[in-house]
C-alpha cells in the first residue's frame, strides 16, 4: 500500500520525549530544549511552556476538541488518532509521501483543488478521474465532497455512498478534504464519506483557516488505525510539531462561549455575499457564461459560452485590476478551456459590481 520512500521510516525517540516533556517531575537531559525560564514573558494566558517544544500530534486539549467534533459527525476519530497540522495542505503532503511513488494512480475529481494537484504531481502521481472506471485501480482517492474547490458542488447522499463503497471494495485509501463544511447556505448532505469507511483505510482533514484565522496556519486530520502512526512519523520528520502558540489561540477560540454564534454569524455573512455575487453575475454574465449557485463554500465555477483559454484572459484582467483563477489550472491534465473560479467571500458589494462588470467586458471582447 505504501510508497517506497517510507521503507526506512522509523519513529524518532525525540517524538516520544517531546510527548512527555511537560509531565510533572520530568527531568530531561535529552532534546536540545532551551531553558524554559529563558523564554520570553508573554501577556495574557500564554505561559512560557506554550513557547517550548511540544508533542508532534499537537496539544492534547485541542485534539480532544477536534475528536469530539468529528465523532459527532460519525467519524471514528478517538483523540489518539487526531493530529494538528501546520495548515491543511500539510496533510496532503503527508499523504503523498506515504502513498505516492512515480506512476502511482491517484483518483481525483476533474477539476479539483489546485494545491492538491501540485503536491500529488510533485510526488509523481498518475491522475485518474474519480468518476471513471480507471479509479478502481487507484491507491489513493482525493476528494472534496462538501462544497468542492473549485466548483462549489456538494455530493449527494447516493454519490457519497458510492464513493465509500468503491474505496472499500477496491482497497483504495480515501482522503476526504473538508475545509468548507461549516459554510452551508442551502440544504445538502454534508455527512462525511469517512463516516461510511468502517473497515477501510481513510484520512479525513479539516482546517481552522476559514472559520478562524488563516495566518495561524492550523489544520487537523484524523485517520484509520492502520495509517495514523505512519502519518505521525512523517509529520515529525517534516516540522516536529505545529505552532503551540497558534494551537493555544485556536483552542481558546473554539472552546469560548461564543464559538457557535461566530460560526452562525460567519455563515450568514457569507450567504449574504454569495447572494450579492449571484445578483451581479446575473446582471453581467447571463449571456456569457453558465453556472450553478453554490449551496455552500466560497466559490463560483463559471463555464464560458465561448471556450477561450482563461489563462490568457487573466493577464488582460490583471491589467484592469481584477483577479480570478483560470479554470484550466484545476485540471490535473486535459484542461477544459473556458472555465474560471471566482471567489465571493472577500470583496464587498461595490467591488463585486465593478469587478464583475470589468471581467465581463474582458470576456465579451473574445466572444
Amino acid at each position: 500500500m505504501f510508497s517506497h520512500r517510507i521503507e526506512g521510516l522509523r519513529p524518532s525517540p525525540i517524538r516520544a520525549i517531546l510527548s512527555v516533556i511537560d509531565r510533572p517531575g520530568m527531568i530531561s537531559f535529552a532534546g536540545g530544549l532551551p531553558a524554559t525560564e529563558s523564554l520570553p514573558e508573554w501577556s495574557g494566558s500564554v505561559s512560557r511552556e506554550i513557547l517550548q517544544y511540544g508533542p508532534s500530534e499537537g496539544e492534547p486539549a485541542l485534539r480532544a476538541v477536534v475528536s469530539a467534533q468529528l465523532r459527532r459527525l460519525g467519524i471514528d476519530a478517538p483523540v489518539e488518532r487526531v493530529m494538528i497540522l501546520s495548515g491543511s495542505q500539510q496533510g496532503i503532503d503527508l499523504a503523498a509521501k506515504l502513498f505516492v511513488d512515480p506512476g502511482t494512480p491517484v483518483a481525483v475529481e476533474f477539476p479539483t483543488y489546485l494545491a492538491a494537484v501540485q503536491v500529488l504531481r510533485f510526488s509523481g502521481a498518475r491522475f485518474v478521474d474519480l468518476a471513471s472506471g480507471e479509479a478502481r485501480g487507484a491507491r489513493l482517492a482525493y476528494a472534496v465532497p462538501t462544497f468542492a474547490n473549485p466548483t462549489g458542488s456538494c455530493m449527494s447522499d447516493a454519490d457519497r455512498g458510492a464513493l465509500a463503497t468503491s474505496c472499500l471494495a477496491n482497497g483504495t485509501v480515501l482522503f476526504e478534504d473538508d475545509p468548507y463544511r461549516e459554510f452551508a447556505y442551502d440544504a445538502c448532505d454534508r455527512t462525511p464519506v469517512a463516516a461510511r469507511m468502517t473497515g477501510g483505510s481513510w484520512i479525513y482533514q479539516g482546517s481552522f483557516s476559514k472559520t478562524f484565522a488563516p495566518g495561524l496556519r492550523l489544520g487537523f486530520l484524523a485517520a484509520s488505525e492502520d495509517l495514523f502512526e505512519r502519518l505521525l512519523m512523517l509529520k515529525q520528520a517534516v516540522d516536529l510539531h505545529s505552532s503551540r502558540l497558534s494551537q493555544h489561540i485556536v483552542h481558546e477560540a473554539v472552546t469560548g462561549p461564543d464559538w457557535e454564534d461566530r460560526l452562525d454569524r460567519l455563515t450568514a455573512f457569507y450567504r449574504d455575499r454569495r447572494d450579492t455575487f449571484e445578483g451581479a453575475l446575473q446582471r453581467h454574465f447571463s449571456g456569457l457564461a453558465e453556472w450553478e449557485t453554490p449551496p455552500g463554500g466560497l466559490f463560483y465555477w463559471l463555464r464560458l459560452r465561448t471556450p477561450i483559454d482563461t489563462r490568457e484572459l487573466l493577464g488582460e484582467a490583471l491589467e484592469r485590476n481584477v483577479a480570478f483563477m483560470p479554470g484550466e489550472e484545476f485540471y490535473p491534465d486535459r484542461p477544459q478551456s473556458g472555465t474560471m473560479r471566482l471567489n465571493f467571500s472577500h470583496a464587498g458589494a461595490e467591488e463585486v459590481e465593478r469587478g464583475l462588470a470589468t471581467l465581463a467586458g474582458a470576456v465579451a471582447s473574445h466572444s
